[in-house]
């Protein structure tokens, strides 16, 4: 059974910056994507920002040019770097690896921005 476990989530204030990790607990053959997505107070789960075995990454509008994703040297690692952050940015943040048409996820890390 693979797990996922995020960390680096907190408390910061508005304009701030914070880094999020993701880690596997064992290594996962043929990742296709690996990715954030976020769930805000009364919201649904959305995607945030998502890298591909190629490098290629995506992100929502609503992080462009705040947020970037990357891929860990270690294999089965993503991070998620933080800046500018804003109240609406509160969420759990979950991160999630795609492979071979399995979606495993992390049990998510909690951001809470204050204005």
């Amino acid at each position: 059974q693979v797990q996922l476990v995020e960390s680096g989530g907190g408390l910061v204030q508005a304009g701030e910056s914070l880094r999020l990790s993701c880690a596997a607990s064992r290594s996962i053959l043929s990742i296709n994507v690996m990715g954030w997505y976020r769930q805000g107070p009364g919201k649904q789960r959305e995607l945030v920002a998502s890298i591909t075995n190629g490098g290629s990454t995506n992100y929502a509008d609503f992080v462009k040019g705040r947020f970037t994703i990357s891929r860990g040297n270690a294999k089965n690692t993503v991070y998620l770097r933080m800046t500018s952050l804003k109240p609406e940015d509160t969420a759990v943040y979950y991160c999630y690896i795609r492979s071979g048409g399995v979606n495993y996820w992390g049990k998510g890390t909690l951001v809470t921005v204050s204005s």
